[in-house]
C-alpha cells in the first residue's frame, strides 16, 4: 500500500484521513443494508394487519431514508476531510446537505399520501365497501401539492431568502398570471367544486339539459372532466362549465318512473271503470312496484279516436335494464286485462256518416 501510494496520482492512499472516510462509508452501507432488511420484515408484519397507513409508511420510508442516509455520510466525510487538511468547511456544503434532506423528507410525505390513497382505494375494492374516488383523489392530489409548497418555502429559507419577500413577489405575481390565466383558473375552482360539493363522482351517469353532455364520468382533474358517451365517444368538459349549468345525477335516482297512456275503444266505455280497477290492483300487488311511492291509475280523457288512461308508477328497481323488463312485464299485464274485460286497445279510426235523400245516413266504419 506504501508503494502505492508514492505512485503519481495515488498519494491520498496514504492520507491520515483515508481510514475514518473508510469506515464511515463502511457503516452508512451497513446501515443501509440493515434497515433494508428491517424494513422488509416489518412490511411483512404489517400485510397482516388490517391498518392501512402502516404499509403506506414503510413503502413510503425506504427511498427517502436511503437518499437521507447517503447524503449525511456523504457531508460526514467532506467533514473529515476538510477539517483533516485544515481547511474550512465551504458553506455550499451544508447548504446542500440540508436542501437535499428537506427534499428528502419532502419525497417521503409525497409517497406517503399517495400510498395511502392507493391503499385505500384497495383495501375498499378488496372488501366491496362503497369508497367515493373522488373524494380520495382530491385529497391526495392537495395533500401533495401542500407537500411541495412547504417544501419548497422551507427550502428556499434555508438558502436564505425571504419567505415574506417570495409571499409578496407572488402575490403581486399571482394577480398577473390570475388576469393571464383566468379560464384556467375558473377550471381548477370547479374542479375545486366538484371535489367538495360532490354533485357526481368517478362511474355515475349524469347529463346537461343545458349542454350536450349524457355519459359515464371516467375521470374528474383539476382542469378538466372526461365524461364517456353512451357511443363510446368521451367529451372532455372544462370544469368551469360546471358551476354556470344544470347537471342531473340519474345514477343517484331512487326510482325509475312507469308514465304510459293507454286508450280503448269508445265502445268500451262501459268497461273502463273495471279495467282501471283491474289495472290498479295489478300493479299494487305487483313485486316490482313500489306502492309507497305515487300510484296513478285513471281515466284520463276523450281522446280523438280512444277513451285514454294513464298508469303512474314507480318501480322498486333503478337498474336500466332490468327496469325496461318491469315495465314490459306490466304492459303485457295491462293488455291482458283488458283483453280478458273483452275490450280492445283502441288505435286511430275515422267514421264517416254519407247522406242519402232516400235514407236516412248510414254510418261507413
Amino acid at each position: 500500500m506504501s508503494d502505492l501510494a508514492q505512485q503519481p496520482g495515488f498519494e491520498f492512499l496514504a492520507a491520515s484521513w483515508l481510514p475514518q472516510v473508510l469506515m464511515v462509508i463502511a457503516a452508512i452501507l451497513a446501515i443501509n443494508i440493515g434497515a433494508y432488511y428491517l424494513l422488509r420484515h416489518i412490511e411483512k408484519v404489517a400485510a397482516r394487519t388490517s391498518a392501512i397507513w402502516d404499509d403506506a409508511l414503510i413503502r413510503a420510508s425506504r427511498k427517502p431514508l436511503t437518499l437521507i442516509l447517503w447524503v449525511t455520510g456523504a457531508a460526514f466525510v467532506l467533514q473529515i476531510v476538510h477539517q483533516q487538511r485544515g481547511m474550512p468547511i465551504p458553506d455550499f456544503v451544508g447548504l446542500a446537505r440540508d436542501t437535499l434532506i428537506i427534499a428528502a423528507l419532502a419525497w417521503f410525505l409525497w409517497r406517503l399520501i399517495d400510498n395511502a390513497a392507493r391503499n385505500i382505494l384497495a383495501r375498499r375494492a378488496q372488501t366491496g365497501k362503497p369508497v367515493d374516488r373522488t373524494t380520495v383523489d382530491a385529497l391526495s392530489k392537495l395533500g401533495r401539492v401542500s407537500v411541495v409548497i412547504l417544501a419548497v418555502l422551507i427550502i428556499l429559507q434555508t438558502l436564505g431568502f425571504s419567505i415574506s419577500g417570495v409571499l409578496a413577489f407572488g402575490g403581486i405575481g399571482g394577480i398577473a398570471v390570475g388576469f393571464a390565466a383566468k379560464d384556467m383558473l375558473a377550471n381548477f375552482f370547479g374542479g375545486l367544486t366538484i371535489y367538495l360539493d360532490r354533485p357526481f363522482t368517478v362511474g355515475e351517469w349524469i347529463r346537461s339539459p343545458d349542454k350536450q353532455i349524457e355519459g359515464t364520468v371516467e375521470y374528474i382533474g383539476w382542469r378538466h372532466t372526461r365524461v364517456r358517451a353512451f357511443n363510446k365517444n368521451p367529451i372532455y368538459v372544462p370544469n368551469a362549465l360546471f358551476t354556470t349549468i344544470v347537471v342531473e345525477n340519474p345514477t343517484r335516482m331512487t326510482h325509475r318512473r312507469i308514465k304510459e297512456t293507454i286508450g280503448i275503444r269508445y265502445t268500451d266505455l262501459d268497461k273502463m271503470a273495471a279495467i282501471v280497477a283491474d289495472v290498479k290492483a295489478m300493479l299494487q300487488a305487483h313485486p316490482e312496484i313500489d306502492t309507497d311511492a305515487t300510484l296513478i291509475v285513471n281515466f284520463n280523457q276523450f281522446g280523438v279516436s280512444s277513451l285514454d288512461f294513464f298508469i303512474y308508477t314507480f318501480t322498486r328497481t333503478v337498474q336500466w335494464v332490468h327496469y325496461h323488463e318491469v315495465k314490459q312485464d306490466v304492459l303485457l299485464k295491462v293488455a291482458a286485462i283488458i283483453q280478458s274485460h273483452g275490450a280492445e286497445i283502441a288505435f286511430p279510426t275515422r267514421t264517416l256518416y254519407i247522406e242519402s235523400d232516400a235514407a236516412e245516413p248510414q254510418p261507413i266504419l
